[in-house]
């Protein structure tokens, strides 16, 4: 009698610890949160889409427009074990809503930059790096590019690390940070090489004059 005591103590304990851990995930904030992450990034895949389609036509656009990536499929997995780790041990990490309404608002702007970066550049504009100079690629100087060089890495690097804080996800936002930042730091350099071999010296000037848009990028 006494050990069945104890298994149904044991038991109901443990159940009650289960419980306590899914009213957590499904807790207000974590629904708010993760239904917000969800949207933002079907919305900016979506979104990409839509406009390669608009722009280039659906018979010169890929499924790589949408920009889904191994790694960064790796990336957003591991960003939402992060999420869920942390509402299980530490759910009050969570609870700190100023944090969350900046992410929010950086995945925002992250999204209106990079979709104005699009629209601006029209035809000029591509997910693949251009190596040979085409007549409708033209040098985009005005509207957004007034003030960044690159504002479509500009606004992807808002948003990536926005999400992340949108999450409060400390671990994340910091390793979103480190390797977009990496990756653009890379990407840049190369890309523009070329652009300087179709442009020329009205490349030069123009980045003379306008920063990259990607901090510590020259």
């Amino acid at each position: 009698m006494l050990c069945l005591k104890d298994l149904q103590g044991f038991l109901h304990k443990n159940f009650s610890e289960l419980e306590i851990s899914f009213s957590e995930i499904f807790s207000y904030t974590a629904c708010r949160q993760l239904s917000q992450m969800i949207f933002a990034i079907i919305f900016f895949h979506g979104s990409e889409y839509i406009l390669a389609v608009g722009i280039h036509g659906r018979q010169n656009v890929t499924l790589k427009s949408l920009l889904i990536s191994k790694n960064y499929l790796l990336a957003m997995i591991l960003s939402f074990i992060e999420y869920f780790l942390e509402v299980f041990l530490c759910p009050t990490l969570k609870e700190y809503w100023w944090v969350s309404h900046i992410g929010l608002a950086m995945v925002v702007v992250g999204e209106i930059v990079r979709k104005l970066a699009i629209i601006t550049a029209g035809r000029s504009f591509t997910h693949l790096i251009k190596v040979y100079h085409e007549d409708h690629h033209k040098l985009v100087t005005h509207g957004v590019y007034r003030f960044v060089r690159h504002p479509g890495y500009n606004g992807f690097l808002v948003w990536a690390v926005g999400t992340q804080i949108m999450l409060c996800n400390p671990i994340s936002t910091v390793a979103f940070a480190i390797v977009v930042w990496h990756f653009f730091a890379e990407r840049i350099p190369y890309e523009e090489y070329f652009l300087r071999q179709f442009f020329g010296h009205e490349y030069e000037e123009y980045a003379r004059r306008v920063p990259s848009g990607v901090p510590f990028v020259k």
